[in-house]
């Protein structure tokens, strides 16, 4: 007898072998576009949270003691507002300057010459910002250094792998010296 075409079985092993070798490959690659996209939203939070500390850190690095009180009380460098999720201060160019999280948006935001700016990103939420003083009394002779604690998570797209957390705290101490040496 002559044979022409593939048997029944021989169809349906060579479908599922032909279907083990492309699985493999396609799972690998799947798990791979999503350890890239959790590696993207990581660095996306790392660079708006490091942008945000170093801007904030710059400028009150840069503040003055407030001689006259026209934006804090008299010589004093630094007022906490919002509750201590806040600083207000006097910058080096001599306007009064604030940075606060904002309940409504849960953002970090800027009030520099009365207008009132967003620091951090839509697509992250600061679930936390919380500023400690050190040095705040004029009378003890320490230099003001103003410590500040910040928890964030990603919020881009709805897997929860993609809402990566970052807590971050540094010290800011000012650049001119108030106290004697």
């Amino acid at each position: 007898m002559i044979k022409n075409g593939y048997t029944l079985i021989e169809l349906l092993v060579a479908m599922v072998v032909f279907t083990v070798v492309l699985a493999a490959p396609t799972g690998f690659f799947i798990t791979a576009i999503k350890g890239q996209q959790k590696a993207l939203a990581s660095q996306e939070l790392y660079d708006n949270i490091s942008y945000v500390l170093e801007y904030m850190s710059r400028s009150l690095r840069m503040s003055r003691k407030d001689l006259s009180g026209d934006c804090i009380p008299v010589n004093a460098n630094y007022l906490l507002t919002n509750n201590g999720h806040g600083i207000s201060f006097k910058n080096y160019e001599g306007i009064c300057q604030e940075f606060f999280l904002d309940d409504s948006d849960n953002r970090i935001k800027e009030i520099k010459d009365g207008i009132t700016f967003p620091l951090t990103s839509s697509n992250l939420e600061v679930v936390s910002f919380d500023i400690g003083s050190y040095g705040w009394n004029q009378g003890d002779g320490q230099q003001p250094k103003v410590t500040l604690f910040m928890e964030a998570k990603g919020t881009r797209g709805s897997l929860t792998e993609l809402h990566p957390v970052i807590k971050i705290q540094t010290s800011v101490s000012q650049r001119n010296l108030d106290v004697t040496y």
